[in-house]
């Protein structure tokens, strides 16, 4: 059974930092283009950043774009997004999936999808 599990969220202040990941299980992780989505309450589901398999190439939202940081460990079937200078605009539930087309074709949907974190920043 596929299981996109992600952690990591909570509330921080703005500035601050956060990392999230994502557990995955039940599939070729290896094989999978990794992905981070956010949705705001009111607001269209966003693509926030994505990592290729096989060339890792990466792909960042342009409001993201110098703050976060996507990665992958393949080895440990785990997907990150690290998170810095946070602003009150990040505030979403975050969503990590997993989907065999590759970042370039932007695609706005995923085979698999995590179940999602809460990121709130406020002071």
């Amino acid at each position: 059974q596929v299981h996109l599990v992600e952690s990591g969220g909570g509330l921080v202040q703005p500035g601050g930092s956060l990392r999230l990941s994502c557990a995955a299980a039940g599939f070729g992780f290896n094989y999978y283009v990794i992905g981070w989505f956010r949705q705001a309450p009111g607001k269209e589901r966003e693509r926030v950043s994505c990592i290729n398999a096989n060339d890792e190439n990466t792909y960042y939202a342009d409001s993201v774009k110098g703050r976060f940081r996507i990665s992958r460990d393949d080895p440990k079937n785990m997907g990150y997004l690290q998170m810095n200078g946070l602003k009150p605009e990040d505030t979403a539930v975050y969503y990590c999936t997993a989907d065999l087309i590759p970042c370039q074709y932007n695609s706005n949907s995923a085979d698999y999808w995590g179940q999602g974190t809460q990121v709130t920043v406020s002071s």
